[in-house]
């Protein structure tokens, strides 16, 4: 059975958004094992993460890191995107859940992902996420989109593990309680 496995970069203050203004200053060794970690041989991406990876990623194409993340196959969680051009990926549709149900439950291997907030929470209202890794920054950002809204749902999420990185990083883990 494959797990769905979801990694985020967030601020102490939980800003998930645009994190390329603010993560690159606690980027070394120890946050690239982790992410090393978490890069799965399959990935599952919403709309807006996989519309943005294939805008960036794909004119890009013949370099290493931009053919590195084209290659593995990808789910794409969406009910407007009729097709995905960019990067081996299938589109599933307004049925995400289901298919995504038949997915973890066959032999193949894990399903990474990274951003798709929107996503994150679709999969813990549904039962479907597995893990949740957060790598919590030592800053505070102050303004943008926070991992969870102010009026969102309940959601019990167990702490699985976590370890304080070389630069005061944290990485938690959590695994989504079952209903």
């Amino acid at each position: 059975m494959s797990k769905i496995i979801a990694g985020l970069f967030t601020s102490v203050d939980g800003v998930v958004e645009d994190p390329q203004d603010w993560h690159f200053p606690y980027f070394d060794d120890s946050v690239g094992a982790v992410v090393g970690e978490l890069m799965k041989p399959r990935m599952l991406l919403g709309r807006t993460t996989y519309v943005g990876f294939a805008e960036h990623f794909g004119p890009l194409a013949g370099q290493e890191f931009a053919d590195q993340m084209a290659a593995p196959p990808k789910f794409v969680v969406s009910t407007t995107l009729t097709s995905a051009d960019w990067g081996n990926a299938t589109v599933l549709g307004k049925d995400w859940a289901d298919r995504l149900r038949e997915i973890k439950a066959g032999d193949g291997p894990d399903l990474g992902m990274s951003g798709s907030v929107t996503l994150i929470h679709s999969l813990i209202a549904e039962g479907l996420l597995d893990e949740l890794h957060l790598l919590v920054h030592p800053v505070v950002v102050g303004k943008g989109r926070r991992l969870f809204p102010a009026d969102g749902p309940h959601h019990p999420l167990p702490l699985a593990s976590s370890t304080v990185l070389d630069n005061g990083t944290l990485h938690v883990v959590y695994a989504p309680a079952t209903s």
